[in-house]
């Protein structure tokens, strides 16, 4: 129980005094282990436009040398052409990528 206690708030302070990017990456780590089955929606103005389902994550580009975030996300999902949450014929897993700066989208976990 004590070796327990120790682990639980060693592995915490370690985490606290990680920058704010070790964190993301840190947790992202734990996402990209776990999945999440997200939905991802693509907004032109106040219209949706695009949603891909299933989408395990999404992640940050990172600049050729790997010191800097990029400015865009990417990932891979199923674009739901009818946005009915489901899987229909002819829907595939394609890569995607979404600006940081000027598309407006929502991920979010998956209603069903």
């Amino acid at each position: 129980m004590k070796k327990t206690l120790l682990s639980v708030v060693a592995i915490a302070t370690i985490f606290t005094a990680c920058t704010q990017e070790q964190q993301n990456k840190f947790g992202r780590n734990i996402q990209n282990w776990t999945g999440t089955n997200g939905v991802l929606d693509i907004y032109m103005g106040e219209k949706l436009v695009q949603r891909y389902i299933k989408v395990d994550r999404i992640s940050t580009a990172t600049s050729a040398q790997g010191e800097s975030a990029g400015k865009y996300r990417y990932g891979y999902g199923i674009l739901d052409k009818n946005q009915n949450y489901k899987v229909d014929e002819g829907e595939k897993k394609i890569y995607f990528e979404i600006s940081d700066y000027a598309t407006p989208y929502v991920f979010y976990g998956s209603p069903n």
